[in-house]
């Protein structure tokens, strides 16, 4: 048993569900697929742009910060360490991880270049709105991008993303998980970690 499991398995069920799984607010179906229409947009702009790496890095962060709660990602990304944490640990985290989020998801998106993705159907699920889209790249079949759209913050942002069915909140909170176990759970060293990883 690693350390980190060792603290899930001391934390209530109802302290991580709270965690896991916010109480979202009304949602407008209309909205939700009008945020995805713009993320659309702005990510097939960037990959039509023909810019740098370290541009197209630089652009997909400022689309993540407009378009997703980064503030709930991150947050569930941390996972229970968040509960030892200090303010001033969470605001680096959160700097640090919306920046790697960029770059890994960037160079996921880099490879759309010379494609497109395509917004198809709004469905709700439980508390939220997915919004499913396709991405056509060249050379390849087709396959699925889909969005999962809430208000909790007051305005519709997407707050979990699934490529090819690979879902971004719980990739990412194994893969912080497996930073803090390699520095020991400290927090300030995982974080440096997380500055260069991507």
């Amino acid at each position: 048993m690693t350390r980190r499991d060792f603290l899930a398995a001391s934390t209530s069920s109802a302290a991580v569900l709270v965690t896991a799984a916010p109480s979202w607010a009304a949602l407008d179906p209309n909205k939700a697929r009008s945020l995805i229409d713009d993320l659309v947009a702005a990510i097939n702009k960037v990959i039509a742009s023909g810019k740098s790496e370290a541009a197209m890095y630089r652009d997909f962060e400022a689309i993540f910060r407009k378009y997703a709660d980064t503030s709930y990602i991150a947050a569930y990304a941390m996972g229970v360490d968040g509960r030892r944490a200090t303010s001033a640990q969470k605001s680096a985290f959160s700097d640090a991880f919306i920046s790697y989020i960029g770059r890994k998801y960037g160079s996921r998106f880099r490879e759309f270049i010379g494609g497109r993705l395509e917004v198809n159907e709004v469905r709700p699920l439980k508390d939220f709105f997915e919004v499913s889209t396709t991405a056509y790249l060249r050379g390849e079949k087709p396959f699925e991008v889909s969005f999962h759209v809430s208000d909790r913050t007051g305005k519709h942002l997407f707050f979990n993303m699934f490529i090819e069915g690979v879902n971004l909140l719980l990739t990412e909170r194994t893969e912080v998980g497996a930073m803090l176990d390699k520095r020991g759970g400290n927090i300030d060293a995982m974080i440096e970690d997380l500055k260069k990883a991507g």
